[in-house]
């Protein structure tokens, strides 16, 4: 999962080949509010909800056209515009069944890991080799995917999806 950064993608793409690369639901729905007046926001999310909430890419594809023959579509024609730019990175997300978009439509969880590892790291300050710096970050992940990541979502179904889609390249830490 990939929050659109422009270049990053193709960068992914060219060291991962496999990867699948998808935009944070959540975060193209907030960059759509950002057009929005503060009164419309809660019904504008309604409005976008069959969008993201569609059974396979051309429903999808279809929601987003009648959004914007609508009458929010007419009066912010520039929501429609952001996630017409953004629907490459989009239709990925209607590939997966609906165990496994519970858990990839937003990069909130990988972004708070991220930071939590970033904490980790910036109040340790310098390491003697990397090997220190290894063990300290595998520590720290060991601890936060015990207690909070996999405990947030409904991770074992999403895994058992994970397991069927992706086969090998797909293994359950022991």
């Amino acid at each position: 999962v990939v929050d659109g950064l422009k270049g990053l993608p193709e960068a992914i793409t060219a060291v991962y080949p496999r990867t699948t690369v998808q935009t944070c639901i959540v975060h193209l729905i907030r960059n759509s509010l950002e057009f929005a007046n503060y009164k419309d926001r809660k019904a504008l999310t309604q409005a976008l909800r069959p969008i993201y909430a569609a059974a396979s890419a051309e429903a999808a594809e279809q929601a987003l056209r009648d959004f914007a023959e609508r009458p929010w579509g007419a009066k912010y024609p520039m929501i429609v515009q952001c996630w017409q730019r953004a629907w490459e990175h989009v239709i990925p997300f209607f590939v997966f069944p609906p165990d496994i978009r519970r858990v990839v439509y937003t990069t909130n969880a990988i972004e708070s890991l991220n930071m939590q590892l970033r904490k980790i790291i910036k109040t340790r300050g310098h390491f003697p080799n990397d090997e220190a710096a290894v063990k300290l970050l595998w520590l720290a992940l060991r601890n936060v995917l015990a207690k909070s990541v996999r405990s947030t979502f409904d991770w074992k179904s999403a895994m058992n999806q994970f397991a069927i889609l992706f086969g090998e390249r797909f293994t359950q830490a022991r």
